[in-house]
């Protein structure tokens, strides 16, 4: 059980600006050990979350049962095909704690595959609900509504990743963020299969070692992108069945990369008869009630962390996608808005406290810090990453340091940064301070994840990196033999700035896919508006395959990109410890491993001599160019030639040819003697 004045006593020692607030904190932690010992009393939080193995269909030695969760009704009946949908046939029983079950004698009662309903009185009132624990859901042809089905294969998935699953850990996490349904390129939705197969072995030889997936938790609305999840423990409909994620997370395990889901706990869509909402009949059953259990931006429902039934049904939720498919870990969307009042909207988060007022909800607080112990226990190499934007402090410190234990926090502010210098100033008018500030930053202690753009910077209304910086030519400069200084401007400051923040990033970095390569196109799921188009909802790898295209270029680079921070542990050792900056002339120098990153980000002027500070005598020599021909450049920056350090006015160094928009990363060697 945790010690809060000794975990108070280590944070300290992590941040003494925190002391002010320790009060609050300790109200945090006291808050904290309360829902455990609710939950677990003084077993593993492991052990005790158990509500997928409780709720929902499960065989009997005689047959089945089925158990549900509604407070609020008055009353509940089973239905669907295997009872030829009559709604009055099979009623539950009330066995207390606001829990309904009922019990079918027969093996053959029920059915793999088979549909099914809830039917729900509520203070005189009828309606059709799903369970809330259902592993698999479609849409109705007939009403075009989700419809439950149970899920209970008579073959188990025979894993194949045991080798893998719970015993590998990421020590570079190099992510590629995906979605299923769009990342083929035909004009269609993708499946889990299709991905595994296609998918999957170009992440493998671009060198990432995790892919993020997006959408998996079950949604109604293909647009939505996921982010309005109807059914927590099914997975979508809309790629396939579960054998079929099944099958792309064994197949990814097998080929050494770690899965990680798009966990939605910080908001439900708000549709009753498919989602959580109003599922007995009453508002305040999985939610907040009132305004509270609204976020008005997002017209979604809040859940209500401070439940212990609600609590217990997300906790369980984790648990499952761990156990059943073998996921990695979790990347968990939207954690500003769990955490504040406000959901984060009308804060600045100038000062520390404004992190510890009215506006905190400590009880989603107490719900994370939860998740990431169940979690790591479950798999102590299990990675969590958190969407955070506010910058809570302790969000990725350990539990036993007053923290909220995750793994990693989402660099958010970078792609940001990025996008408001491309935006509004050329690239000679950048502030090298800024850049390096921005891209360096960040807790004492706490691990991050740096990207240069996401995935909302790639759907319409908003533009790519590679858009902005190329924008109309895009569509007529990306042919080889095409060169304008506009377009050849872009390919490389491309390159250079997914290398930069790559180098800088603390540790680890994530890539959404198509960006690597620079798709061309923004994001446009099939509506109304476009004519129900697939052709903006897809991933166009035939221009990447094009040995023609410009494309392959920027896809070689970011590959050998990866295979570069892998191969020199970039995120295992060293920081990066600035050099050199000379904001006039957009020259960057700094240390990192040991090695020499030397960055030219003007984009007219070459710098004839760039003199390279050296800590330690000796020779050296470049191991990896922005410049070389593979890539789109002219092979002026050589990998041969030898750079001997020697004593000079500005101290131990050596000079270097640098073009514009170009960088060159250098490593000591040894010379042998004659």
């Amino acid at each position: 059980m945790l010690n809060v004045e000794k975990a108070l006593l280590n944070l300290k020692q992590k941040d003494a600006m925190l002391e002010p607030f320790f009060k609050d904190i300790k109200m945090h932690l006291e808050r904290y050990k309360k829902a455990r010992y609710t939950l677990a009393k003084n077993k593993k939080l492991s052990d005790a979350i158990n509500g997928h193995l409780y709720f929902g269909f499960h065989k009997t030695c005689d047959g089945w049962v089925f158990r549900e969760w509604l407070p609020g009704a008055d009353a509940v009946w089973l239905f669907g095909d295997f009872n030829g949908w009559n709604k009055s046939d099979t009623p539950l029983s009330k066995i207390g704690n606001g829990v309904w079950e009922v019990k079918l004698s027969g093996k053959d009662a029920l059915k793999h595959g088979q549909y099914v309903k809830l039917f729900v009185k509520h203070k005189g009132y009828f309606f059709e609900r799903l369970p809330a624990y259902v592993r698999y859901a479609q849409l109705d042809d007939t009403t075009h509504m989700l419809c439950g089905r149970i899920w209970m294969p008579e073959k188990d998935f025979e894993w194949t990743d045991d080798a893998f699953y719970s015993k590998t850990a990421i020590k570079n996490p190099l992510i590629y963020e995906a979605h299923i349904g769009m990342a083929q390129d035909k004009y269609g939705i993708g499946t889990y299969r299709e991905f595994a197969d296609i998918i999957l072995p170009r992440i493998k030889k671009a060198g990432y070692n995790a892919v993020q997936l997006m959408a998996i938790q079950e949604h109604p609305y293909y647009a939505s992108f996921g982010y309005q999840v109807t059914n927590f423990f099914a997975p979508s409909h809309h790629f396939g069945e579960p054998e079929d994620l099944k099958y792309l997370i064994n197949k990814a395990h097998e080929m050494g990369i770690a899965v990680i889901l798009d966990v939605v706990h910080s908001h439900a869509c708000p549709n009753e008869s498919e989602g959580l909402n109003k599922q007995d009949g009453t508002d305040g059953q999985y939610f907040l009630e009132s305004n509270r259990g609204w976020h008005n931006a997002w017209k979604t429902r809040c859940f209500d962390y401070g439940k212990t039934e609600v609590l217990h049904f997300l906790l369980s939720n984790l648990k499952y996608w761990q156990y059943e498919f073998h996921f990695d870990g979790f990347r968990f969307d939207g954690v500003t808005s769990m955490l504040y009042e406000d959901h984060g909207l009308g804060t600045a988060f100038t000062d520390y406290s404004q992190y510890y007022s009215l506006n905190t909800n400590v009880d989603a607080r107490v719900y994370l810090t939860l998740a990431n112990e169940l979690i790591h226990s479950i798999n102590k190499n299990a990675i969590t990453i958190a969407e955070d934007m506010s910058g809570m402090p302790g969000m990725c410190l350990p539990i036993s340091c007053a923290g909220f234990g995750f793994d990693y926090r989402l660099s958010m502010g970078i792609p940001d940064m990025w996008i408001k210098l491309i935006k509004e100033s050329s690239i000679e008018n950048w502030n090298m301070f800024y850049l390096w500030h921005e891209l360096t930053g960040g807790r004492y202690g706490e691990k991050t994840i740096s990207y240069a753009e996401s995935h909302d910077q790639a759907m319409v209304g908003d533009k790519t990196i590679i858009f902005r910086l190329a924008d109309a030519e895009m569509y007529t400069g990306m042919m080889k033999e095409y060169h304008t200084p506009s377009i050849d401007t872009a390919i490389d400051m491309h390159k250079l700035i997914r290398f930069i923040t790559a180098a800088c990033a603390r540790n680890g970095y994530l890539n959404f896919m198509g960006n690597e390569f620079g798709h061309p196109e923004w994001i446009d799921f099939p509506r109304e508006g476009n004519g129900w188009s697939y052709h903006y909802a897809r991933r166009q790898w035939s221009l990447v395959d094009n040995p023609n295209y410009k494309y392959e270029w920027l896809s070689d680079f970011d590959r050998d990109m990866t295979e570069f921070v892998t191969e020199h542990n970039l995120y295992e050792k060293g920081e990066t410890k600035s050099i050199f900056i000379d904001d006039q002339k957009k020259v960057l120098v700094f240390e990192r491993n040991g090695l020499l990153f030397v960055f030219n980000l003007h984009p007219t002027q070459s710098q004839e001599s760039v003199f390279v500070s050296c800590p330690r005598s000796g020779a050296y020599k470049v191991v990896f160019s922005s410049d070389k021909k593979d890539y789109g450049g002219y092979d002026r920056i050589s990998n041969d030639y030898i750079y001997h350090t020697k004593k000079t006015t500005h101290g131990l160094g050596f000079e270097i040819y640098l073009p514009c928009r170009s960088c060159a990363v250098l490593e000591k060697i040894k010379v042998n003697k004659k």
